[in-house]
């Protein structure tokens, strides 16, 4: 879909919380929406189910945590068993990006506004972590158009 105006949802995959974003390729901004529970990685697909139907995004993207090397690890093949999941539940296409370093990246964000990472558990960065795998993936559809 080049050239066409897309809403996009994010998720930072974890086995407790998925982080969730939105973001369009209109402006090229992305947001920090909520951060969901999740069991051994398995969201509540109910909740996720009315994120959708309230966003209503063209696209969903999936976060791929990779090894330094770029190798797959255990998580990132988790990430893209979540990804094939919501591909089939929600009939949208679902694209992944590398996202190493950018939980820590989110981490150092909070860091820089002045949190101690004791307050992360009280207000996990997961949210923050999936807008800024978000940007990298619109930023890679507007060197596309």
């Amino acid at each position: 879909m080049p050239n066409a105006h897309r809403r996009a949802m994010a998720f930072d995959y974890g086995t407790r919380q998925i982080g969730v974003a939105v973001g369009q390729t209109l402006t090229g901004n992305a947001e920090p929406l909520t951060n969901l529970r999740a069991r051994d990685g398995v969201p509540d697909w109910d909740q996720l189910a009315r994120l959708i139907r309230e966003w209503e995004p063209n696209v969903l993207v999936v976060g791929l945590p990779l090894n330094m090397d770029g190798s797959a690890s255990d998580m990132s093949e988790r990430a893209a068993r979540f990804a094939r999941r919501l591909n089939g539940r929600f009939q949208l296409p679902v694209e992944t990006v590398d996202e190493r370093l950018s939980t820590f990246e989110a981490k150092q964000h909070l860091k820089d506004q002045g949190r101690t990472p004791s307050s992360y558990r009280d207000d996990p960065v997961d949210s923050l972590a999936a807008a800024l795998l978000l940007q990298t993936w619109l930023s890679s559809q507007s060197k596309e158009t």
